[in-house]
């Protein structure tokens, strides 16, 4: 199952791609000594190699016309390539500390080359299981969120512009159904591709399915998703997106890129770690019950909406009267309305946010594609147990998100769920 002129790339083709192609042939000064290439993607959809040689390094991504954790059952474009090298050219314009640069892209081949991230870089899911503290995490991910979602909305751009970028983005509208498919209905019916944690949760996913006030409140959700262009989203912000070291933090793979609503990114990175939370209890051992650890995700939770809520409305006053259309500045024209309009808006996001993170952690319980932090818990009981609170948890979110008026009551209701 191939399209034309596209084939799959094996380490031996990869070679002979890279001689033949200057933009990356000149990043190993245009030799091959020393060449390694290694295959590391472990995601549900790509390949990713790994490109070392004794003059420089890059990682090759190619995506498939399926998805790879399926197979060819399940097909999916490969033009998903393209919106992620448009996605990460744009959002690297915007917060060049936290993207990698794209060196390259193919649209037939459906090939990005890249910056590679080296080691200690490792995925954000990896380290927080493994309990390891990132102290800039909050920071960097309020300051990428902030940027990237601002100055991709209305609040920057006049109409024509930003129609045009949505219209751009509107192609990957395979992606954007599959993303609607697996958050917002798949969890909510019986469907071949949902799993979880049988026999201890069958009761859970059923209740799921049958919890009325749930399914109306996703019905919002999803119709949000679909039709509010607010800014680029990234589309799939979860902690496996992530790539940290202490004083590093690099946001990848954003091939679910799309228009749409800011919340969406927000609670996608905010709900994971929502879920690397309930998880810690799995983790626990008699060297380190983890309870300082949870208080420092906690503290990260809080951290970044409220440096996410800081940066934002800065940004938003210091372009107050910029080419952005959202709010005409001869209509928003004193300081009480303007005050009150910024109010508004960022208590609708946060709201948005716990609506969308709330559905996010529920798919990663009872859907297709769950999460390392819950999987890599041997005893299937106690990881029922941890999920089970997760979900709980969720589902109150998800229902009662606009009774909260600040991260502060989520983060304590967090810790009352596990009291």
């Amino acid at each position: 199952m191939t399209s034309s002129g596209f084939r799959p790339l094996d380490d031996k083709s990869l070679v002979e791609y890279i001689k033949a192609t200057p933009a990356l042939f000149s990043k190993l000064a245009n030799q091959l000594h020393g060449l390694q290439i290694k295959e590391v993607g472990d995601g549900n959809l790509n390949f990713v190699y790994v490109v070392i040689s004794s003059a420089g390094s890059f990682v090759i991504k190619q995506a498939l016309p399926y998805i790879r954790s399926i197979g060819e059952s399940w097909p999916m474009t490969k033009d998903r390539a393209y919106f992620e090298a448009t996605a990460l050219r744009e959002q690297r314009r915007w917060c060049s500390n936290h993207v990698p640069e794209v060196y390259h892209f193919d649209r037939e081949m459906a090939v990005i080359g890249m910056r590679y991230l080296e080691p200690p870089h490792i995925i954000l899911r990896k380290g927080l299981i493994a309990g390891i503290e990132y102290p800039l995490l909050a920071e960097h991910m309020s300051e990428f969120m902030a940027r990237t979602l601002f100055f991709t909305s209305l609040l920057y751009h006049d109409t024509t512009e930003h129609k045009r970028a949505v219209a751009e983005f509107c192609g990957n509208v395979e992606l954007c159904r599959h993303t609607g498919q697996v958050v917002f209905s798949d969890p909510y019916k019986v469907s071949q591709y949902n799993w979880w944690t049988s026999p201890y949760l069958d009761r859970d996913a059923e209740a799921v399915r049958e919890d009325n006030i749930l399914k109306l409140e996703v019905a919002e959700l999803k119709s949000m998703f679909c039709e509010r262009s607010q800014a680029l989203v990234h589309g799939d912000l979860h902690t496996g997106s992530v790539m940290v070291t202490p004083d590093s933090t690099q946001v990848i793979d954003p091939e679910f890129g799309f228009y749409g609503p800011m919340g969406f990114d927000i609670g996608a990175f905010l709900g994971n770690l929502i879920l690397a939370y309930f998880a810690q209890d799995g983790h626990d051992d008699q060297v380190n019950d983890r309870k300082t650890y949870k208080k420092w995700i906690l503290k990260t939770i809080e951290q970044t909406w409220n440096f996410f809520h800081k940066k934002f409305t800065a940004l938003w006053n210091e372009h107050r009267n910029g080419s952005g259309e959202a709010y005409l500045p001869e209509i928003y024209n004193n300081p009480e309305l303007q005050l009150l309009t910024q109010k508004k808006y960022m208590q609708d996001l946060l709201h948005d946010t716990l609506g969308f993170g709330a559905a996010k952690m529920i798919r990663r319980i009872v859907g297709v594609a769950h999460v390392e932090d819950f999987e890599s818990i041997v005893d299937a009981s106690k990881r029922a147990n941890c999920e089970r609170q997760a979900l709980v948890f969720a589902k109150m979110l998800l229902k009662e998100r606009r009774k909260f008026q600040a991260i502060t009551e989520v983060v304590s209701a967090i810790q009352q769920e596990q009291s």
